[in-house]
């Protein structure tokens, strides 16, 4: 008897189960359509509150990895979103974490190399197509902003008209397509400049060492009392140490050159001289995240961000081999930071992690 039972009772989770999959495509779309209501109604931005919010749009290099879009960092001061540097992928990472390319006021460059510039045309019209704006997207950066602006409104200008043909004036204005540049000139050695002070969010940008890149800047964001500090790629710096004195976080570029050397010994076995040149020349003009850590540490900075990871770690473990002795320089949170991060700190000073990677 309790045999019979078992089997009928069997038999009923296994033709439930078989109505489950059956059923598995108008289950997935409900679970869509519930989620994308969710998404839509309360993006990630609305949520945060009042406070400095650093948000990791991108967290990778030029190096392949699919885990980290390009070199990107949001910035929240309250209700108001500003983004550092929009590399491959960043509008899309901004669409994940909840953060409307709409919402965006303004996008500023540390520097112009590829890296840190092609995922600019997409984020611009993300924004234009998704809050009809009617003014272009400003583009703040070192002299030469006004040269990556105009030819990606040139490159873009043939789509721009198709999207107007297609939408309609009322959804994209054509007055709001493509960049328009605002540069400013570089900063005295050791030295910052306001380039930025509108409704209480102060931009202060200062000279780093990237050579041969002449025009690399850092970036300082004030806030109701609060700041962060972005270090753009640089090698270690005493300028960054004076313009990030006393920050609440320091967003610093990272290189780990035990991960780097392995690939250029592979490159140079694998008869590819070139690349192999390449992981040797990329260690003269970044930082380790020891000398990362030693910046921080002078700084006194309250939290570290790695960020802009070179290599890409396909094995979570290397983690700790990318961040080697750095914590030993360093006694405030380390973190190296994934896509979809966002680091807030709370005007009361309080300082968290977490990731809003949605949908």
């Amino acid at each position: 008897m309790k045999k019979w039972i078992g089997g009928v009772l069997a038999l009923a989770v296994i033709a439930g189960g078989t109505a489950l999959y059956m059923q598995r495509g108008a289950i997935a779309f409900a679970v869509f359509e519930r989620g994308a209501v969710q998404v839509l109604a309360t993006p990630t931005i609305d949520a945060l509150g009042d406070g400095l919010h650093a948000g990791f749009c991108g967290t990778g290099s030029p190096l392949a990895d699919r885990r980290r879009a390009g070199p990107c960092l949001a910035i929240v001061a309250g209700e108001r979103l500003f983004v550092f540097d929009a590399g491959e992928g960043a509008a899309e990472s901004l669409a994940l974490m909840g953060l409307p390319a709409a919402r965006i006021e303004a996008v500023f460059l540390t520097h112009f190399h590829s890296d840190h510039i092609d995922g600019l045309a997409a984020l611009a019209l993300q924004r234009w197509a998704s809050s009809s704006a009617d003014a272009p997207l400003g583009l703040h950066g070192a002299p030469g902003a006004e040269r990556i602006a105009n030819g990606l409104n040139e490159a873009y200008a043939i789509d721009s008209t198709y999207r107007v043909a297609h939408h309609g004036t009322d959804i994209v204005p054509p007055g709001g397509f493509g960049l328009t540049a605002h540069p400013f000139a570089m900063p005295p050695p050791d030295e910052s400049t306001v380039v930025y002070d509108q409704d209480g969010v102060r931009v202060l940008a200062f000279a780093v060492d990237h050579s041969p890149v002449d025009s690399a800047v850092g970036y300082r964001i004030e806030y109701e009392g609060r700041s962060v500090v972005i270090s753009g790629d640089t090698k270690r710096c005493a300028c960054v140490v004076r313009a990030a004195a006393n920050a609440d976080l320091l967003v610093h570029e990272a290189l780990s050159q035990p991960l780097t050397r392995v690939l250029g010994s592979a490159a140079q076995r694998n008869n590819q001289p070139n690349v192999a040149r390449i992981f040797q020349d990329i260690e003269n003009y970044h930082t380790t995240p020891r000398e990362a850590a030693e910046v921080a540490a002078s700084a006194n900075v309250r939290a570290l961000a790695l960020t802009h990871i070179v290599p890409p770690m396909p094995i979570a473990f290397l983690e700790g081999v990318f961040v080697g002795d750095a914590r030993d320089a360093f006694e405030g949170p380390l973190w190296v930071m994934r896509d979809g991060d966002i680091v807030t700190i709370a005007p009361d000073g309080d300082i968290t992690r977490r990731n809003t990677i949605r949908f």
